[in-house]
């Protein structure tokens, strides 16, 4: 599975802990809303960046709808 913009914090945060210090780092709560709602454009893509990057998936090892 691929970290989308789709995704709340909390949601993210509950099935990749990890990746709770990269919120704290950009003062983002972890609320319900999802990404695109809290971000613009190149802050939410430098987030799903490098929060895919820490939880190791990306497209190429993620297929669609899985």
């Amino acid at each position: 599975m691929v970290i989308q913009s789709n995704m709340s914090p909390k949601a993210i945060v509950e099935v990749w802990g990890v990746t709770e210090t990269i919120f704290k780092k950009y003062n983002i709560p972890l609320s319900n809303q999802n990404l695109e709602t809290l971000l613009e454009n190149q802050e939410l893509f430098q987030l799903i960046q490098e929060l895919n990057t820490t939880v190791g998936s990306s497209t190429v090892t993620c297929i669609e709808g899985g």
